[in-house]
């Protein structure tokens, strides 16, 4: 499973209901409870935006770091066989302060995020996972800790991935509930500070925020509303059935979301239509023109009266089982090149230091093939992987957490070189909502299981 499942029914109706329950004296309290909940923290005169870019399939972070000193790197060649990366091949980069006696290199795809590396845009954070509480290979493999169900499922683990609370069923996604706390802060909303340019995703799911999807062009115009005198008839009959007074919750609900969408859209791309075009070039891909929908927002975010936003991306096709080598190079190129023209276009905005863009994924993939031993080779699920974290308010040029002994066999291998992640989807995304604006006494909020872990500030944000 490579792309997030459609929207269900019963969640539609559960959305659609409590956009009609948080009217009048219930939304009252609910602002209310928000604008508590952020009281310790200092309201925020500047912008600031985070930009999730979720890699669909589980990224073979593998591949993403190798090391490139000559015993290290022959023990990730014999252990990895054909989906070894030749050691030439390697880019290497210089981590300002990690050091474990190994050297480094990028995918030789990545050619941009190394520059990025080096100019100090660009952090790398290692083995990363979801995890319910710390866990050693010893506990692993006694079964004396708790971990997250269906470790090695696709949609269970972006699930989790997306939620932070492995633990439980899914109620509600961290970038959602961080979207509910900081909320508040933003002065007269016209649109939701949620914006999806992927589709629906269970990251931004939230109780009071909703989730607003557009796509590389905009936002979706409903189709035979306009061009003729008969549309224009039709679209004025559509307004007022959807305006009457419905008494049934369901209906009143849908009526009341459809008015609320149209109008959005209509004003997010009447804005976008009147702001200033991009110089930045952006390459023709998916990831890219993702990317660059979500920079012409962040250029319109005052005229909508955000100071704060959540975006969602996602590139697909890295359940790589077969063809790994080739593909995979693929995906990282444009990976790279996206980033970079995104990075470009923050400048060019004069928000670079106010928006930070962060990877994630289902999970790495195993260390070792899944058999195949000539050129289709690929591999299997793994776990703890390997992300990128981008923007000027990243302290770049370093890896941080800790990067596994690439090993079969090793101290964090569950089998197979499934990686034990030695850093916690929650500290990762604690980090970002620190910088984002989060107090520590507000941080168990977003983040109900983060005391569970020692270290909740990684220290890769300034």
């Amino acid at each position: 499973m490579n792309t997030p499942s459609d929207l269900t029914r019963r969640r539609f109706i559960g959305q659609a209901c409590s956009a009609v329950g948080a009217t009048g004296m219930l939304s009252a309290l609910a602002q209310l409870r928000m604008i508590g909940a952020v009281a310790a923290d200092s309201v925020p005169s500047d912008f600031k935006a985070l930009v999730c870019l979720f890699l669909y399939g589980g990224n073979d972070s593998n591949n993403l770091l190798v090391p490139t000193d000559s015993t290290n790197y022959q023990l990730y060649s014999t252990d990895r066989s054909v989906l070894a990366l030749d050691q030439a091949s390697l880019l290497p980069i210089s981590p300002k302060t990690y050091s474990d006696g190994r050297t480094w290199g990028f995918h030789p795809s990545l050619v941009e995020a190394q520059q990025l590396f080096a100019s100090g845009n660009l952090a790398l954070l290692a083995n990363t996972g979801t995890l319910v509480q710390p866990v050693t290979l010893a506990q692993y493999k006694a079964g004396t800790v708790a971990l997250p169900p269906q470790l090695f499922s696709h949609a269970d683990q972006q699930v989790q991935w997306q939620s932070s609370v492995p633990d439980q069923p899914f109620v509600t996604g961290w970038g959602g509930r961080l979207a509910d706390l900081v909320n508040a802060l933003n002065s007269n909303p016209k649109i939701s500070m949620s914006v999806s340019v992927a589709g629906q995703n269970s990251f931004q799911v939230g109780k009071m925020v909703t989730q607003f999807a557009v796509n590389s062009s905009g936002a979706a115009v409903l189709n035979g509303t306009s061009g003729s005198s008969l549309a224009t008839t039709r679209y004025a009959a559509q307004q007022s059935i959807l305006s009457l007074q419905e008494q049934n919750l369901f209906e009143a609900a849908f009526g009341g979301l459809t008015v609320s969408s149209i109008a959005d859209t209509q004003l997010l791309n009447t804005t976008l239509a009147t702001a200033p075009a991009l110089k930045t070039v952006f390459p023709n891909t998916s990831i890219a023109t993702q990317l660059k929908m979500i920079a012409r927002m962040i250029g319109i975010s005052p005229q909508l009266g955000l100071t704060r936003q959540v975006f969602f991306a996602s590139l697909g096709g890295f359940d790589l089982h077969s063809d790994q080598l080739g593909a995979h190079a693929t995906l990282f190129q444009q990976l790279s090149q996206g980033l970079n023209a995104f990075n470009s276009a923050t400048t060019e905005l004069g928000v670079h230091g106010q928006v930070t863009t962060f990877t994630a994924s289902d999970f790495s993939r195993t260390f070792n093939t899944n058999g195949t031993n000539d050129g289709t080779a690929g591999s299997d699920h793994g776990w703890g992987s390997h992300h990128l974290i981008m923007g000027g308010a990243v302290n770049g040029g370093d890896i941080y957490g800790q990067v596994p002994l690439l090993e079969l066999g090793g101290p964090q291998d569950t089998g197979r070189g499934r990686w034990i992640p030695t850093t916690s989807v929650d500290q990762y995304a604690a980090t970002l909502a620190t910088w984002f604006g989060v107090s520590a006494s507000n941080l168990p909020l977003v983040l109900p299981n983060i005391g569970r872990f020692a270290t909740p500030n990684l220290g890769f944000m300034a």
